[in-house]
């Protein structure tokens, strides 16, 4: 089943966005400074990995969790 019609896998995909935009920006943050277009989207998705980051920690572990156990 695809991840876009699966809730559970949707959730898991935006979650590793994030936290890979977010790795991504800090480690070369030149790569996303265009702001537009199609960087634009993985630019927005690292601001909030920056500006959330407490609440995407507690998604990305509970995720994991839901994970293991079902």
């Amino acid at each position: 089943m695809s991840a876009l019609f699966n809730f559970h896998s949707f959730l898991s995909v935006v979650l590793l966005v994030i936290c890979t935009c977010t790795y991504v920006k800090m480690q070369f943050p030149t790569i996303l400074q265009q702001k537009t277009g199609f960087r634009g989207f993985f630019w927005k998705a690292a601001r909030i990995g920056e500006r959330l980051s407490p609440w995407v920690a507690v998604g990305c572990f509970a995720m994991g969790v839901s994970i293991i156990i079902f």
